[in-house]
């Protein structure tokens, strides 16, 4: 059956049906998932390019120096005698480069 438009029945009202949920995933890409992801990209070079030496603030809030650095795992200087073992991942920001 031809609506006065000329068209097919149904085939106009799929095409505003789907138009919402294309919008929806734009702004959901453009919002959450784009930014999510260019942050990752950030952190990830971070930790790549963190080396012996470096002053770092770890996730839970503990200070150090890096003195052993390997794929996985670093060994940080806390004071003067006391060396703590992370996981290379625990490294929320570099506050000074050597």
């Amino acid at each position: 059956m031809f609506l006065l438009t000329g068209e097919p029945a149904g085939q106009g009202n799929i095409l505003m049906s789907l138009l919402p949920f294309v919008l929806m995933f734009a702004i959901f890409y453009f919002l959450l998932i784009r930014p999510q992801q260019k942050r990752a990209k950030t952190r990830n070079m971070m930790l790549a390019n963190v080396k012996k030496g470096d002053k770092v603030v770890t996730v839970g809030g503990m200070h150090g120096k890096i003195v052993e650095l390997t794929d996985d795992t670093m060994v940080l200087l806390v004071n003067d005698t006391t060396r703590l073992t992370f996981n290379r991942s625990a490294i929320d920001t570099v506050v000074t480069s050597a």
